[in-house]
């Protein structure tokens, strides 16, 4: 007797159908626990206008429902990696919003994350791809490699030159990453920046020094935002903390991991953890031996990874309990300073602001309220709220280099509710979210300045212009 071959199972429009006879293993391999995420998915839908990416497009396929159902496919074998599927899982931010979103507490970003760890290989990338690519993992992850990068620019920037260079005309005929990269580069900074010091003694007004928290500046933060973390420390010694800024430390790993790039994430959290929580001394011992009581930063995708660390090392019997003590003591700038409660700044900003929330910050970290309670403290300033304002902003991480044309969508759509409050300050909690805000502020030719919520409290205590960062 003749068999009848099995019926292909089919998703239509997303990828070519897998044969029920093909006993070959999918091409996405999930961890159990990464695959229940997907089962916990109900489809109820109240994910979708929380994606900036769906709510930009209205696609199916580019929501986080949409995309669940992509990566459960591929991991059940029953569609293929094609160019289409692995477009709609790159478009995906990872801004985590569909997390808050989530009535039935889909860990979307474990999902996505290990999904693109694993598919990595399949990308076929091109040269501009890969000169990108060596910018985000081999230039961003490094101060030094950073500050050399940008140094030509910043020279053409202080003979007046930047403007022949960075010109719409030359940004037309750059391939798109390029162009954003050069767009993004603040308007103005230090030819080469200058490390922070090891150690910033408490200052409080009393004389009292409360609290030894260390500073995690940041890679990229530490060169392009080098003031923000100036700022910070003189908040902190103000409010009674000794601050400590290790030089050991190194880049959080947050590019790596969102990039797919897993033991590279690794090993950078292995890296700052041995230096914020080194292991007791006796043999063996993987007891946290901490100097410092708290961990301190002020940008938002940092934070995110350190507090994410226990997730990231748990397979690691050496790091595992020492990542979730360090992930235990890390705080925000905002939360830190709400913590420590100073005397209120005397003086006043007679300005018209507004809040954006960065998404690793409201989503990641669920710290909405913290910011918001310091930028109150500041006389003067009045705070008006901005419509869509934990929606992102199309920075992401690298998102803004490696997705530039829908991050240009969000971009415009932001700047436009921020336009609708009439606000002449847009105040947000994270360098990626300052840095795309303002370059395409400048671009579309409008009057609005960003500004980290360090910044103008710094103002507001000691009395200084904050000029654009």
């Amino acid at each position: 007797m003749t068999q009848t071959p099995a019926s292909p199972r089919i998703v239509p429009g997303l990828g070519s159908p897998v044969s029920e006879s093909d006993s070959s293993l999918p091409v996405l391999q999930l961890d159990k626990e990464i695959y229940d995420r997907a089962l916990d998915c109900v489809h109820c839908g109240l994910c979708l206008p929380a994606c900036p990416t769906y709510m930009q497009n209205g696609l199916e396929a580019d929501s986080p429902r949409g995309r669940i159902y992509l990566m459960k496919g591929l991991a059940d074998g029953k569609i293929d990696s094609t160019s289409a599927v692995l477009s709609h899982l790159d478009l995906c931010l990872d801004c985590r919003a569909c997390e808050t979103a989530c009535p039935s507490g889909v860990v979307y970003h474990e999902l996505i994350e290990q999904t693109r760890q694993r598919l990595g290989k399949l990308h076929k990338k091109g040269l501009i791809d890969r000169m990108v690519d060596t910018m985000f993992f081999k230039v961003f992850p490094y101060p030094n490699r950073l500050k050399l990068a940008i140094l030509a620019p910043r020279l053409l920037q202080k003979l007046g030159l930047w403007s022949l260079i960075n010109s719409d005309a030359l940004r037309q005929v750059l391939p798109a990453q390029l162009a954003k990269m050069q767009q993004m580069l603040p308007s103005d900074g230090p030819l080469w920046q200058a490390n922070l010091a090891q150690r910033y003694p408490a200052n409080a007004p009393d004389g009292r020094t409360r609290r030894r928290v260390g500073l995690f500046p940041g890679c990229i933060g530490s060169v392009m935002f080098q003031s923000v973390n100036r700022q910070t420390i003189s908040l902190l010694q103000h409010a009674g903390c000794e601050v400590v800024v290790p030089p050991e430390q190194g880049c959080c790993g947050a590019i790596h991991d969102h990039g797919g790039r897993l033991e590279e994430a690794q090993a950078f959290a292995q890296a700052n953890i041995d230096v914020f929580f080194p292991p007791v001394a006796s043999h063996g011992d993987t007891r946290a031996n901490p100097p410092v009581e708290t961990i301190v930063n002020n940008i938002a995708g940092c934070g995110a990874m350190l507090k994410n660390y226990a997730y990231l090392l748990r397979g690691h019997p050496a790091y595992a309990d020492r990542a979730q003590a360090m992930a235990q003591r890390v705080r925000d700038v905002s939360e830190l300073l709400v913590e420590l409660d100073p005397p209120r700044p005397v003086h006043s900003i007679k300005a018209r602001a507004t809040y954006h929330d960065a998404c690793h910050l409201a989503h990641a970290q669920k710290v909405t309220e913290a910011p918001r309670k310091i930028l109150s403290w500041i006389k003067g300033l009045r705070l008006v709220d901005l419509f869509e304002s934990d929606m992102c902003c199309g920075a992401a991480g690298t998102y803004n280099l490696s997705q530039p044309a829908m991050a240009r969508e969000l971009a415009e759509r932001k700047i436009r509710h921020i336009q609708e409050t009439g606000a002449e300050l847009c105040v947000t909690g994270n360098v990626g979210c300052a840095m795309q805000l303002q370059s395409e502020a400048d671009r579309m030719g409008v009057d609005v300045k960003v500004k980290h919520p360090v910044s103008l409290l710094h103002q507001a205590y000691f009395g200084n212009d904050v000029g654009r960062e």
